[in-house]
Protein backbone atom coordinates (compact mmCIF):
# COMPACT_ATOMS: atom_id res chain seq x y z
CA UNK A 1 0.00 0.00 0.00
CA UNK A 2 1.63 3.39 -0.68
CA UNK A 3 1.98 4.96 2.03
CA UNK A 4 -0.26 8.72 2.01
CA UNK A 5 -2.10 10.88 4.61
CA UNK A 6 -5.15 9.60 2.41
CA UNK A 7 -4.34 6.40 4.77
CA UNK A 8 -4.01 8.29 7.37
CA UNK A 9 -7.39 9.80 6.67
CA UNK A 10 -9.00 6.00 6.54
CA UNK A 11 -7.46 4.99 9.65
CA UNK A 12 -8.77 8.12 11.61
CA UNK A 13 -11.98 7.97 10.64
CA UNK A 14 -11.97 4.17 11.33
CA UNK A 15 -11.04 4.75 15.21
CA UNK A 16 -13.50 7.72 15.39
CA UNK A 17 -16.48 5.07 14.72
CA UNK A 18 -15.11 2.07 16.28
CA UNK A 19 -14.59 1.95 20.43
CA UNK A 20 -12.69 -2.19 19.67
CA UNK A 21 -12.06 -3.37 17.41
CA UNK A 22 -14.54 -5.95 16.41
CA UNK A 23 -12.94 -10.00 15.95
CA UNK A 24 -14.64 -10.81 12.98
CA UNK A 25 -15.44 -15.03 12.29
CA UNK A 26 -15.17 -16.33 8.89
CA UNK A 27 -17.76 -18.40 7.23
CA UNK A 28 -21.14 -18.96 8.32
CA UNK A 29 -20.29 -17.18 11.70
CA UNK A 30 -19.60 -13.64 9.54
CA UNK A 31 -22.72 -14.25 7.64
CA UNK A 32 -24.32 -13.73 11.02
CA UNK A 33 -22.66 -11.42 12.06
CA UNK A 34 -23.02 -9.27 9.23
CA UNK A 35 -27.18 -9.78 9.14
CA UNK A 36 -26.60 -8.83 12.83
CA UNK A 37 -24.95 -5.58 11.95
CA UNK A 38 -27.17 -4.80 9.20
CA UNK A 39 -30.36 -5.38 11.15
CA UNK A 40 -29.13 -2.99 13.54
CA UNK A 41 -29.72 -0.26 10.83
CA UNK A 42 -32.80 -1.57 9.45
CA UNK A 43 -35.17 0.78 11.08
CA UNK A 44 -38.12 -0.48 9.14
CA UNK A 45 -37.28 -4.03 9.63
CA UNK A 46 -37.65 -4.49 5.73
CA UNK A 47 -34.28 -6.04 4.77
CA UNK A 48 -33.32 -2.28 3.95
CA UNK A 49 -30.61 0.14 5.10
CA UNK A 50 -30.31 4.08 3.94
CA UNK A 51 -27.32 4.42 1.84
CA UNK A 52 -26.33 7.07 3.45
CA UNK A 53 -25.75 4.91 6.56
CA UNK A 54 -23.19 2.33 4.60
CA UNK A 55 -20.04 3.74 5.45
CA UNK A 56 -21.08 3.16 9.51
CA UNK A 57 -22.37 -0.19 8.34
CA UNK A 58 -19.11 -1.06 7.17
CA UNK A 59 -17.26 0.71 10.40
CA UNK A 60 -19.64 -1.36 12.46
CA UNK A 61 -18.63 -4.88 10.79
CA UNK A 62 -14.41 -3.37 11.65
CA UNK A 63 -14.09 -1.85 8.25
CA UNK A 64 -12.48 1.58 7.07
CA UNK A 65 -13.78 2.33 3.91
CA UNK A 66 -13.03 6.02 2.27
CA UNK A 67 -15.66 7.96 1.41
CA UNK A 68 -14.45 7.31 -2.32
CA UNK A 69 -14.86 3.44 -1.80
CA UNK A 70 -18.17 4.06 -0.40
CA UNK A 71 -19.62 6.08 -2.91
CA UNK A 72 -18.13 2.96 -5.44
CA UNK A 73 -20.68 0.54 -3.16
CA UNK A 74 -23.18 2.60 -3.06
CA UNK A 75 -23.32 2.34 -6.91
CA UNK A 76 -22.50 -1.46 -7.02
CA UNK A 77 -25.65 -1.73 -4.67
CA UNK A 78 -28.31 0.39 -5.39
CA UNK A 79 -31.54 -0.74 -6.66
CA UNK A 80 -32.68 -0.62 -9.92
CA UNK A 81 -34.15 2.18 -10.10
CA UNK A 82 -32.50 3.76 -7.38
CA UNK A 83 -34.39 4.77 -4.24
CA UNK A 84 -32.24 5.46 -1.62
CA UNK A 85 -32.04 2.18 0.11
CA UNK A 86 -29.91 -1.42 -0.29
CA UNK A 87 -31.20 -3.92 0.18
CA UNK A 88 -30.00 -7.06 2.20
CA UNK A 89 -30.22 -9.73 -0.65
CA UNK A 90 -27.78 -7.28 -2.33
CA UNK A 91 -25.85 -6.52 0.78
CA UNK A 92 -24.64 -9.38 2.09
CA UNK A 93 -22.68 -11.65 -0.99
CA UNK A 94 -20.65 -8.71 -1.67
CA UNK A 95 -19.85 -7.70 1.82
CA UNK A 96 -19.02 -11.57 2.41
CA UNK A 97 -16.98 -10.88 -0.26
CA UNK A 98 -15.30 -7.63 1.04
CA UNK A 99 -14.74 -8.48 4.32
CA UNK A 100 -12.98 -12.39 3.36
CA UNK A 101 -10.81 -10.00 1.20
CA UNK A 102 -10.45 -7.55 3.91
CA UNK A 103 -10.90 -4.84 1.46
CA UNK A 104 -11.81 -1.87 4.06
CA UNK A 105 -8.49 -2.65 6.13
CA UNK A 106 -7.64 -0.18 8.16
CA UNK A 107 -3.75 0.82 7.85
CA UNK A 108 -0.76 -0.18 10.16
CA UNK A 109 0.70 1.67 13.42
CA UNK A 110 3.49 1.86 10.35
CA UNK A 111 2.30 2.87 7.86
CA UNK A 112 0.84 6.10 9.84
CA UNK A 113 4.09 6.72 10.90
CA UNK A 114 5.80 6.62 7.33
CA UNK A 115 3.08 9.07 6.21
CA UNK A 116 3.68 11.48 9.17
CA UNK A 117 7.82 11.24 8.43
CA UNK A 118 7.03 12.48 5.20
CA UNK A 119 5.79 15.73 6.07
CA UNK A 120 8.58 16.04 9.05
CA UNK A 121 11.10 17.06 6.18
CA UNK A 122 13.41 18.14 8.75
CA UNK A 123 13.39 14.99 11.19
CA UNK A 124 12.51 17.13 14.29
CA UNK A 125 10.00 14.08 15.39
CA UNK A 126 7.02 16.77 15.70
CA UNK A 127 4.80 18.88 12.92
CA UNK A 128 3.06 22.08 14.14
CA UNK A 129 -0.46 22.26 14.16
CA UNK A 130 -0.13 24.61 11.02
CA UNK A 131 1.60 22.56 9.00
CA UNK A 132 -0.70 19.63 9.66
CA UNK A 133 -4.44 21.89 9.17
CA UNK A 134 -2.78 22.44 5.61
CA UNK A 135 -1.94 19.47 4.01
CA UNK A 136 -5.04 17.65 5.60
CA UNK A 137 -7.44 20.33 4.52
CA UNK A 138 -5.88 20.49 1.14
CA UNK A 139 -4.71 17.13 0.06
CA UNK A 140 -5.96 13.67 -1.15
CA UNK A 141 -9.99 13.15 0.64
CA UNK A 142 -9.71 16.21 2.86
CA UNK A 143 -10.40 16.38 6.03
CA UNK A 144 -13.61 18.51 7.08
CA UNK A 145 -13.29 21.28 9.82
CA UNK A 146 -14.83 19.54 12.53
CA UNK A 147 -12.72 16.19 12.01
CA UNK A 148 -9.38 18.87 11.94
CA UNK A 149 -10.19 20.48 15.03
CA UNK A 150 -11.08 16.84 16.74
CA UNK A 151 -7.82 15.46 15.17
CA UNK A 152 -5.87 18.48 16.21
CA UNK A 153 -7.21 18.91 20.00
CA UNK A 154 -6.44 14.78 20.11
CA UNK A 155 -2.99 15.30 18.61
CA UNK A 156 -1.79 18.25 20.02
CA UNK A 157 0.99 17.92 23.20
CA UNK A 158 -0.51 21.62 25.20
CA UNK A 159 2.55 21.59 26.74
CA UNK A 160 4.83 21.81 23.64
CA UNK A 161 2.37 23.53 21.25
CA UNK A 162 3.55 20.65 18.90
CA UNK A 163 1.83 17.15 17.34
CA UNK A 164 4.28 14.46 18.74
CA UNK A 165 3.49 12.47 16.10
CA UNK A 166 4.98 9.18 17.06
CA UNK A 167 3.08 9.27 20.68
CA UNK A 168 -0.34 10.68 18.53
CA UNK A 169 -0.23 7.15 16.31
CA UNK A 170 0.29 4.86 19.38
CA UNK A 171 -2.72 6.61 20.81
CA UNK A 172 -4.74 6.01 17.76
CA UNK A 173 -3.41 2.33 17.42
CA UNK A 174 -4.34 1.79 21.15
CA UNK A 175 -7.53 0.61 22.68
CA UNK A 176 -9.35 -0.50 25.65
CA UNK A 177 -11.10 -3.21 25.61
CA UNK A 178 -13.14 -2.30 28.33
CA UNK A 179 -14.03 1.32 26.93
Amino acid sequence: MHVTFFNFIKFFRYQKAIVTLPILPSGDDLEVKISEVFDLFDHERNKTIDFRELGTVIRALGGAPTEAEIVALVRELENDPPNGYINYERFLPVMLQAMEQKRFEPVSEEELLKAFSVLDTEKKGFLTAQALESYMVSSGEPFTKEEMEEMLAAATDLSKGKIMYREFVIQLSTYDDNA
